[in-house]
């Protein structure tokens, strides 16, 4: 099998493939049966693109793992330090320049919302003082401010944190 096309239903195509430049593409990438590229026998979930960036989560190594994809040399790269065997991740995203990746992750039964720096190569809990779920974080392209849902009391709010984990104050006002 040369190539494979990945297809996406088109109301995920438009989010996944628009990222910060508002216009959709089609990506097509060769099928990679020893799991090395974009495309494997395995499941792959939730991508996300930014840049040059694709992130998304597979159960390639039998467990749901982060993985980001390099468009540009059309291959995988390291991630050293940020899945851990413990841990379900999901619904990740990248900031434009590959540095930040912010996903929500289970671990014992406990949602939490992390980020990854790639250059420390450390990984840390963003949600670890917030006692609520926690679910589909997006992270802005400068990587400097994360968005994700919250529920409290079973009503689902979007809380704004910067990368520090610090709650902003972001107005309710529609101006």
């Amino acid at each position: 099998m040369p190539n494979r096309i990945i297809l996406i239903p088109i109301f995920t195509c438009l989010g996944l493939l628009s990222g910060c430049f508002g216009y959709p593409r089609l990506v097509s990438y060769p099928f990679d049966p020893g799991g090395r590229s974009i495309n494997s026998l395995a499941s792959e979930l939730n991508p996300q693109i930014s840049g040059r960036y694709i992130v998304f989560t597979s159960d390639r190594r039998g467990s749901q793992d982060v993985y980001m994809f390099d468009t540009l040399s059309r291959s995988l790269v390291e991630l050293p330090g940020l899945n851990s065997l413990d841990t379900i991740a999901s619904h990740p995203s990248v900031s434009e320049n590959g540095r930040y990746t912010v996903f929500a992750a289970s671990r014992q039964g406990r949602s939490a919302i992390f980020i990854y720096d790639r250059e420390t190569r450390q990984s840390r809990s963003l949600t670890a003082n917030l006692q609520a779920e926690v679910r589909n974080p997006t992270i802005s392209a400068d990587g400097s401010r994360i968005a994700f849902e919250s529920s409290n009391n079973g009503h689902w709010n979007i809380l704004v944190y910067n990368r520090s984990g610090q709650p902003l104050n972001i107005s309710q006002d529609p101006r």
